[in-house]
């Protein structure tokens, strides 16, 4: 089967992620509000460091990372200033990715088709054969981009891989977002299409799963559901899941300007945080999902990177589940930036991440 140069699917999907905004400017970040608050303790502080490529990995997640000096220094692309500006990011962003999902659908055949549940706009995504065992199963699937790109059909990438490796039926939810759509309008349309979906089928044979903005759009729904008393999916699958917007965890900072994709908090990050959220308190468990109660939730599996720079994020929802008494599982990938398994979709960690979720789903969906 033919394929296209690994490296260029990051393009597909966080085209102005890549870079990590910042990531070029060779200058120290600035601190993130948890950094700038934590003063009565002395910050570690840490010599300049080379880092080698790993030789246990695969090679096309080694020439991912081989790669990144070179992307730095081609420079990132600037902060928007104005709404206006944030348009133009995002259209450019996504207008990116466009050209490379028709390569997606190729590599990874499925049948895609659009429509409007509870007047949200989604897409179907289904394989050329499902598994006899998901005949009455379905995963609803939140795409990411920082709660503002991949809008539209740019957002199914993670969902034909699923749909491909779990042969298994899967909806993907055109959420809306900012500029014009802050907070909390992703959780309403989140929570409209799972009422929907669940009137035509046992809610245990449902799924949620998404990456990054989508893997705490998962988390915040299930939330979500918990108070308004509504049936819960049989099991939940958020991939590094952004889910303290905050930007407190610990590698925030340790993997800082060692993330591969999305480089650090400041910057584009940021932005993203002050459109989505406005004004509202990041701790709000809606917006950043780990400071809610986990007690009830759904088996979940987790996924992330030694390099991710939400790997924390991760950590910490994971152990907030394990607390509550909810079995969880955390995936790990040796070198992996944020979302790698997602974008670096012909690599032998992609699969592998995919098909660990499949089974996951096919252990604790009902039938």
């Amino acid at each position: 089967m033919h394929r296209r140069p690994v490296l260029s699917v990051m393009v597909t999907f966080i085209f102005p992620m890549l870079l990590g905004v910042t990531l070029a400017t060779g200058q120290q970040p600035a601190q993130t509000p948890a950094a700038a608050a934590s003063t009565e303790m002395a910050p570690l502080r840490v010599p300049a460091r080379i880092i080698p490529v790993p030789t246990d990995v695969s090679p096309e997640l080694q020439k991912a990372i081989a790669r990144l000096p070179t992307l730095r220094e081609q420079g990132a692309p600037a902060i928007p200033k104005s709404i206006e500006g944030w348009r133009k990011f995002i259209a450019a962003g996504d207008n990116a990715s466009l050209q490379q999902l028709a390569q997606l659908r190729k590599t990874f055949p499925v049948n895609v088709s659009s429509q409007v549940i509870s007047g949200v706009k989604t897409y179907t995504v289904v394989p050329e054969q499902i598994a006899p065992e998901n005949g009455s199963r379905v995963l609803v699937h939140f795409h990411g981009g920082g709660y503002l790109l991949a809008g539209g059909e740019v957002g199914i990438g993670e969902a034909i891989l699923m749909a491909y490796h779990g042969r298994i039926k899967v909806i993907s939810v055109d959420y809306r977002m900012p500029p014009d759509y802050p907070f909390p309008a992703a959780l309403d349309d989140a929570v409209a299409v799972w009422k929907e979906v669940i009137k035509g089928c046992n809610p245990k044979n449902v799924g949620l799963f998404g990456t990054s903005a989508g893997g705490g759009l998962t988390l915040a729904t299930v939330h979500k559901l918990k108070e308004l008393k509504l049936p819960l999916p049989g099991a939940i699958a958020p991939g590094t899941p952004w889910s303290d917007l905050a930007g407190t965890g610990d590698t925030y900072f340790t993997n800082d300007y060692i993330d591969g994709v999305i480089g650090n908090y400041e910057g584009f990050l940021r932005g993203c945080v002050e459109l989505y959220a406005g004004k509202h308190d990041l701790k709000d468990p809606f917006i950043s999902p780990l400071y809610g109660d986990f007690r009830g939730f759904p088996p979940s599996i987790l996924t992330t990177g030694t390099r991710d720079l939400l790997q924390s994020d991760t950590v910490r929802v994971h152990r907030k589940l394990r607390q509550a008494g909810v079995e969880a599982r955390l995936q790990v990938f040796e070198a992996m930036s944020h979302a790698e398994y997602l974008l670096l979709f012909d690599s032998p960690e992609s699969r592998e991440a995919f098909e660990e979720i499949a089974r996951f789903f096919d252990t604790h969906l009902g039938k």
